[in-house]
């Protein structure tokens, strides 16, 4: 499918009334995993967008061109609500927290093994380690905190153990920057997944950022803040991938495109039938939006789309399903790596400079540091900490069940102590 291709119903408008507007929230007793994060997943999208509109807006001194792009920004808006409202109200931040992680897990899961741009694929299989450890860590939290198993919440799809111990994650703003996609002749799929993975690591930043304030108890503030600051880190490193040189309108054309093929891999993929009415409805507003941004474009640059997008034909759908052993693989293989400027080294061999000056300052003395002194504290009193494994844990070293480790990935930091 091309969606360039496809005419709108443009007479339809944009605009619905306040009872389209309200749609009934999902049960979340009865929610199939990936339909609670493929609505995070276009939440975030939209957030996006939004944004990046606001910032497009403030940046031109076209009032026409501004009003324009006002008309889509009020629709993409229209559409981050209905999405936002369908968590329903009986599902606590922290069980949505779950999903956050389960969808960071298995969606950079899916875009590392689609992506042929090696920077890109780097830096997915990077962070994905993180992310897994996350939701290890929050599932804990969950457990700890209201005696519910985050295993019900991901339906078993995605395992919980530690993966990169997340003391490990925190490192100097300076290797958080990676090559940009300038210059290359970048891939369909490499120019989607680059702004995908962007937008879903920026919403989950947002997320934890105004979710710490709002907990009741400090240890849960304290996790949401660490775990924020990470997410930062992501965002920082994702969005340096994207391509610097193109203008505003181009970057608005790619931002709808990228809409219009996640829209529709929802729709392709989706098993709630009423869900999935709900995506072939936003389906046809973004391919509206994606017209309206593909003239702007020929307006006032007098470029086409296909000097943009040269290939449009959408990739074959984005699936969100279960990667247990590819996580596996990257957590066997890469666990002991960190971030030195653009690369990637194992810490064992070359620790950077800038990451052991940054883990002193951030992480001593380690009894501060939420992510481990909260697990420590859980094995304090229940014996062990709480995962759900389909096999032991490929790395030996986080086999351990009785004790957390934090000298994994931060070795030269260790000396000889092993755990806190």
């Amino acid at each position: 499918m091309n969606p360039f291709e496809i005419k709108p119903d443009m007479k339809s408008g944009l605009f619905i009334d306040w009872e389209k507007f309200w749609v009934a929230p999902y049960n979340k007793n009865e929610v199939n995993p990936y339909t609670r994060t493929r609505i995070i997943l276009m939440n975030g999208t939209e957030f996006e967008n939004v944004w990046f509109s606001h910032q497009f807006s403030r940046n031109s001194a076209d009032n026409e061109l501004r009003r324009r792009i006002a008309f889509i920004r009020r629709s993409e808006q229209q559409q981050q609500k209905i999405l936002a409202h369908l968590k329903p109200e009986d599902e606590s931040a922290l069980e949505h927290t779950i999903g956050y992680e389960q969808l960071a897990v298995d969606l950079t899961a899916h875009l590392a093994k689609r992506v042929d741009d090696a920077d890109i694929k780097g830096a997915l299989d990077f962070a994905l380690l993180e992310d897994f450890d996350h939701l290890y860590r929050y599932s804990d939290y969950l457990e700890g905190t209201s005696g519910e198993h985050a295993e019900k919440l991901v339906g078993g799809y995605t395992e919980i153990m530690p993966g990169r111990p997340t003391i490990s994650h925190h490192r100097h703003p300076y290797d958080s920057i990676r090559h940009s996609m300038k210059g290359k002749c970048s891939s369909t799929m490499d120019i989607l997944a680059a702004n995908v993975i962007t937008a879903a690591e920026q919403q989950t930043m947002n997320y934890y950022m105004n979710t710490a304030a709002l907990w009741p108890d400090e240890m849960g503030r304290r996790l949401y803040q660490e775990i924020g600051m990470v997410e930062e880190q992501h965002v920082t490193q994702y969005g340096s991938l994207l391509d610097p040189c193109m203008t505003w309108l181009e970057n608005l054309l790619v931002h709808q495109y990228v809409e219009c093929w996640l829209y529709w891999s929802c729709y392709e993929t989706e098993c709630d039938l009423r869900i999935r009415r709900l995506w072939n409805f936003m389906f046809e507003l973004e391919l509206k939006h994606l017209h309206i941004a593909r003239d702007l474009l020929r307006q006032y640059e007098k470029k086409d789309w296909n000097q943009v997008i040269p290939n449009a034909q959408f990739p074959s759908p984005l699936v969100l399903e279960s990667n247990i052993e590819y996580v596996r693989c990257i957590l066997k293989n890469t666990v002991n790596n960190t971030a030195k400027r653009e690369n990637y080294v194992d810490v064992r061999y070359d620790a950077p400079d800038t990451f052991i000056e940054y883990q002193r300052k951030v992480n001593e003395p380690l009894k501060n540091v939420m992510s481990h002194a909260f697990i420590e504290e859980y094995i304090r009193k229940n014996g062990k900490d709480y995962r759900f494994e389909v096999a032991p844990n490929p790395v030996p070293e986080l086999r351990d069940r009785t004790m957390d480790n934090v000298c994994v990935g931060r070795q030269p930091l260790c000396g000889n102590r092993n755990m806190i």
